[in-house]
């Protein structure tokens, strides 16, 4: 596990940062981009795990607000299974962001649970839309999302 710290951003949505953030990523220069990505995004913290008994024990300590996820890890080829779990445990779930090359993979019921990004994504994407769902983090933004997926 790789913990990424972004200097003098606010802590939190309500101080304008965009929270913690969690990569789970088999391949280290690819989790290394995206966190990076991220922390230039706004991310306050951004945590890096391989495996999915990593991302367990990183999700319950660090309570992610984004959550990108491999859906197929090394160690397991449903990486979305982190997805759920996350929604199902969490009072306020995170921004859920699958990353993979072959996202027709993903059931649809699963994919529904946030947002796909195909390998190989621009970093700006990924940034775009984290800030996007940032600005969105309030009550109304909440309704807003949930009306256009």
């Amino acid at each position: 596990m790789q913990l990424f710290g972004h200097p003098g951003a606010p802590s939190g949505p309500a101080g304008g940062g965009l929270g913690s953030a969690l990569v789970v990523e088999d391949e280290a220069i690819v989790a290394l981009a995206i966190a990076d990505s991220l922390a230039q995004a706004g991310a306050d913290t951004v945590a890096t795990c391989h495996t999915t008994a990593q991302a367990l024990i990183e999700m319950q300590r660090l309570r992610p607000s984004i959550l990108v996820l491999d859906v197929h890890l090394a160690d397991r080829d449903d990486g979305w299974a982190l997805a759920e779990l996350a929604m199902a445990i969490s009072p306020n779930p995170p921004l859920i962001i699958f990353s993979t090359g072959t996202p027709e993979s993903i059931p649809p019921h699963i994919a529904e649970l946030g947002h796909v990004l195909a390998k190989p994504f621009p970093p700006d994407a990924l940034a775009s839309l984290v800030q996007r769902h940032g600005r969105q983090a309030g009550l109304l933004g909440r309704l807003r999302n949930a009306l256009t997926r």
